[in-house]
This record gives C-alpha cells, sequence and structure tokens, in this order.
C-alpha cells in the first residue's frame, strides 16, 4: 500500500492523516480546501478561487499516481454555503470532462481553516484489457 503525504504542488496536509492513499490500484484523495501550494496559506479571493485552487491540487495528487480526472471515479464536495453551488459547478465544469465521475454536494456548516469548500475524490488505474 503506498502512502504519501507529500505530492509535487500539493500542499502538505493539516493534520495527521495522508493526502492520498493508494492500493489495489485504487486512490483516495483527502479532503482538499484551498490551500496554496507554496505559502500553505487559504487563497482569499473568494469561493472561485478556492474552486481553482483546489482542483489543480487534486489533478497535481492524482499525477502523483499517474492518473487523470479522467480517471476519477467519485468526488465529494462541501460547501458552506450552498448558495455558492452555481459558482462551483460552472468551474468544476470547466476542469473535468466526460466522463464525468459520480459526485455529492453537501453543505456545511465550517469546514478546516475558514474555508468556503473541501472536495475529496477516488481513483483507480486503469485496469489492462485481458489478453
Amino acid at each position: 500500500m503506498k502512502s504519501e503525504n507529500r505530492a509535487t504542488h500539493v500542499p502538505g496536509p493539516v493534520g495527521p492523516y495522508s493526502v492520498f492513499r493508494e492500493t489495489g490500484g485504487w486512490v483516495f484523495l483527502s479532503g482538499q480546501i484551498g490551500l496554496d501550494p507554496s505559502s500553505g496559506r487559504l487563497v482569499e479571493e473568494g469561493i472561485e478561487a478556492e474552486t481553482c485552487q483546489i482542483l489543480s491540487n487534486i489533478e497535481n495528487i492524482l499525477a502523483a499516481s499517474g492518473l487523470t480526472w479522467e480517471d476519477c471515479l467519485k468526488v465529494t464536495i462541501y460547501l458552506k454555503d450552498m448558495s455558492d453551488f452555481e459558482k462551483v459547478n460552472e468551474i468544476y465544469g470547466r476542469v473535468v470532462k466526460e466522463p464525468f465521475p459520480a459526485r455529492s454536494t453537501v453543505g456545511v456548516s465550517a469546514l478546516p481553516k475558514g474555508a468556503r469548500i473541501e472536495m475529496e475524490a477516488i481513483a483507480r488505474k486503469p485496469v489492462p484489457p485481458a489478453s
């Protein structure tokens, strides 16, 4: 089982957990908030900037396992304010293309470090065709 706390261009964990874990071709990504990898601080330009930063961080985590968004099967989005749903959807749709992962969006009362949004994901490495 592969456990990674650091992937290239990804902020480290803000607690006692791995950024992602990999086993049997499956990759489980911990929840990501809009942390800038260079500073480790939450981007401050609003929900749009946080969403873009999260999507970039997830893409970099996937790349560390040799994957892309096409290998992502499930995404869960946590929003502090459900009125941000349309903005997040629009940005998400610019980055994540068909075939879309299954997805849930959940309203929450608070997120770490005062974030407005958090995303977690599950991906799987492609299974080679049977010979």
